[in-house]
């Protein structure tokens, strides 16, 4: 059948299944808490589930800020509640190292996270030029696997970088990785050089070892994967143009990344964040697109090369194309979130406000065009969210409750109750891949205090 053709009919069926769902009874979950200690639990924003959905992943800061000082990355069991040590960290102090933010590979029992600067002190603290990715096999704890190479020591290394990446995520197929990035040469170039800034930008990784010779101070460290940064910045963008100073909080577009208008395969492809410039030179943030190629190995211009220099940041891989999707008079607006897609790659969603300016999800195509409406609550949402496996459903956090909203009937459901202000649930709901489970996190008041702590939603 004409892919256009089969488009049409498949619309035309979730139209009419749409309808069908309006007169049944929307999920219905069975909460348990999972996580009690005195001490946070803090999930990341996506990919928290085990590939069979047995283990959750989590680190231990009670705070989203505390990184630096936070020590250990740990494992809690769906069905038992059992809690273990996946990583320590050596020497935890206010100063770093730190751990955070990890995230489950799709197919493998490998879970990837932020590790500061090993030899992080007063004078060297954690930040956001001074972390890597480190991976761990859940069968193999405490054992670091050091993801992306550093080298911040001149001459630089090609499949290295010379910062820190943060906020990992896994590829649909478990091969490539992406992240945002800071880059430490920059940033200290920036300290001497007013027309040079520190830019956070995109980046991703793939396997294939990068071996970076050691240095003294412990800055260093060679890697088990090649990365680069994808995401074009400049210093100061033109008014009026698609160039961003800012390129962030990024997602995979679809399992297998999205069709073209023209019926073809872009297999690769990441949505983020951009900062851009209107005509009155303020900043607006919009919705980018990086069609990725098949190999990151070669930069876009020998003046570029994909190691940087002492003046210029990484340069850009050959064939990276760099699209902006959104033009809008308030851009994105809302709590911090990352960009979805639902799986099978043909809806980006975002947070802006609506025509009473209040914050509701949007999406849109990978392709461009409209921009559709996703959610009409009287309330904001309030943080990230993320697509059920099937692309059917849609998860956030509103009016202190989990929601899910039905992309065929747009009808929204809470989940849990309603909760207080100081024990509302905090940052993404996220699913596991059968799409059966939920997990979140929220605060619980213990005395004076209140720990941050995972919950599980487990559809009946």
């Amino acid at each position: 059948m004409n892919r256009r053709y089969h488009t049409v009919f498949m619309c035309c069926m979730y139209v009419m299944l749409g309808m069908a769902c309006q007169d049944n009874p929307m999920m219905k979950f069975t909460e348990k808490q999972l996580t009690f200690s005195d001490n946070g639990h803090t999930i990341h924003n996506t990919q928290v589930f085990s590939k069979d959905g047995q283990w959750i992943v989590y680190d231990t800061r009670n705070d989203d800020t505390q990184i630096g000082r936070t020590g250990s990355i740990e494992l809690v069991h769906t069905r038992t509640g059992a809690c273990r040590v996946l990583y320590r960290t050596d020497h935890p102090s206010e100063y770093g190292p730190g751990v955070g933010a990890a995230t489950f590979s799709p197919v493998a029992d490998t879970v990837i996270f932020i590790h500061g600067i090993r030899n992080a002190n007063s004078a060297k603290p954690y930040s956001a030029t001074r972390r890597t990715g480190v991976a761990v096999a859940i069968n193999h704890p405490l054992k670091p696997i050091f993801m992306d190479a550093r080298d911040i020591v001149p001459p630089f290394t090609k499949g290295a970088l010379r910062g820190g990446t943060h906020a990992h995520s896994w590829s649909g197929d478990g091969q490539w990785i992406s992240f945002t990035y800071n880059d430490y040469v920059m940033e200290q170039l920036s300290k001497t050089d007013s027309s040079v800034r520190d830019l956070r930008t995109v980046g991703v990784m793939v396997p294939g070892v990068v071996q970076v010779e050691a240095d003294t101070a412990g800055e260093n460290n060679s890697g088990q994967w090649f990365s680069a940064v994808v995401a074009k910045v400049v210093d100061h963008p033109k008014p009026g143009t698609d160039e961003i100073d800012k390129a962030y909080d990024e997602g995979w577009i679809g399992r297998e990344g999205y069709f073209r208008e023209e019926d073809s395969r872009q297999q690769r492809a990441i949505a983020f964040q951009g900062d851009t410039r209107n005509e009155r030179n303020e900043v607006i943030t919009e919705v980018f697109v990086l069609d990725l190629p098949d190999d990151i190995y070669e930069p876009a211009s020998v003046d570029e090369p994909l190691e940087g220099s002492l003046h210029k940041r990484p340069g850009v891989p050959k064939g990276v194309i760099q699209r902006r999707l959104t033009h809008s008079e308030k851009g994105i607006v809302g709590p911090r979130h990352w960009l979805r897609s639902t799986s099978d790659g043909n809806l980006i969603a975002f947070l802006s406000t609506d025509e009473k300016g209040v914050v509701q999800l949007f999406g849109v195509s990978p392709n461009g065009g409209k921009v559709k409406q996703l959610t009409h609550h009287p309330f904001a949402v309030q943080g990230p969210f993320n697509f059920s496996p099937d692309g059917k459903y849609i998860a956030y956090p509103a009016d202190n409750s989990v929601f899910i909203t039905s992309l065929a009937t747009g009808e929204s459901q809470r989940i849990t109750s309603r909760f207080s202000d100081k024990e509302k649930p905090i940052g993404a709901p996220s699913w596991s891949a059968n799409g059966h489970m939920i997990a979140y996190n929220r605060y619980v008041t213990k005395g004076e205090e209140a720990f941050l702590q995972v919950f599980l939603l487990t559809k009946r």
